[in-house]
């Protein structure tokens, strides 16, 4: 069975990393992503089947990516 797919889209690069970190422990596969634009691109393309989303992102901020991902 594959394991669940988690996209953090944080800019503050290390908290994204001790968030992967602990996922990766608890046996969950992760995607990072720095900014709201890449953080859409990864989720058209990969389907995780949890996004972690910060509301402050720089290009798209996080209450977008959450609206474009839900349409």
């Amino acid at each position: 069975m594959p394991q669940p797919t988690v996209l953090i889209v944080e800019d503050d690069r290390s908290l994204a990393d001790v968030l992967a970190y602990n996922l990766k422990q608890a046996g969950f596969d992760t995607l990072l992503a720095r900014d709201g634009q890449d953080g859409l691109a990864q989720a058209e393309l990969r389907l995780p089947d949890l996004v972690v989303l910060d509301l402050m992102l720089p290009v798209v901020d996080g209450l977008e990516v959450c609206r474009r991902l839900r349409a």
